[in-house]
Formats: C-alpha cells, structure tokens, sequence
C-alpha cells in the first residue's frame, strides 16, 4: 500500500479540499459586502427591466402578426371555463328538472286528451 505522504490521490483530495475552504471563505466575504448586494440589486432591476421591455415587443410583434399575445391567451382560458362552468350548471339544473317532469308524469295516470270525434270507416251509426 502506498505511503500517505506519496499517495497522489490523497494529495489530490487535500489540495481540493483547501481550494474549497478558501473559495468559500473569498464568496463569504464578497457576498456579505455591501457593494455584492448593490450590484445584484441593479443586475435584477436590468433583467427585470428587459424582460418587460422584451413582453411589450413580442406583443407588439404578435399583434401585427394578428395573434394573440400569451396574456390575452390566458384571459381567453379563463373566460372559457368560466363558460364552461356555467354550461356545467345549467346542464345540471336541466337534468334535475327533467327529473322532477318524469317523476310528475309518473304520478299521473294519463294526460287528458281531446274527445275522438272521427270514426273509424264501417263502425258509423
């Protein structure tokens, strides 16, 4: 077996592992300074910024392509469950009236029907 003074795969794991120790120490000091929060505030606001710029293109874009834009594609899915939902109901209120019409009908032993005057040929008085 190999000494552990001569062994380059522990020598490997030390140096690594002191390479960790002192990049977590220079990240530690860097993102507890005041300048690190203060330039990542500033890359956010700019990202935040281009990404409403670039929405505001691609829907400008989109219109004079005449598609909708993924806004109005959203308010157009709510609106369509929102009819959904009431087609749901109202088929809902239909069956249940239907219901309540069959079971009436059921009750009743026939719905009056108008006298029979014509005869049938051959029975005449």
């Amino acid at each position: 077996m190999a000494d552990k003074g001569n062994d380059p795969w522990a020598m490997w794991q030390t140096m690594l592992g002191e390479m960790e120790k002192s990049f977590n120490t220079f990240a530690g000091q860097a993102v507890s300074s005041p300048e690190f929060s203060k330039a990542m505030n500033q890359a956010g606001g700019a990202s935040a910024g281009a990404q409403k710029q670039m929405s505001e293109v691609m829907e400008k874009y989109l219109g004079g392509l005449n598609m909708p834009s993924r806004a109005q594609m959203v308010d157009m899915a709510v609106r369509l469950q929102s009819i959904e939902a009431q087609l749901a109901e109202i088929k809902s209120l239909l069956l249940q009236s239907g219901a309540a019409a069959g079971a009436q009908r059921a009750g009743q032993p026939g719905s009056p029907r108008p006298p029979r005057t014509k005869q049938p040929p051959g029975e005449q008085k």
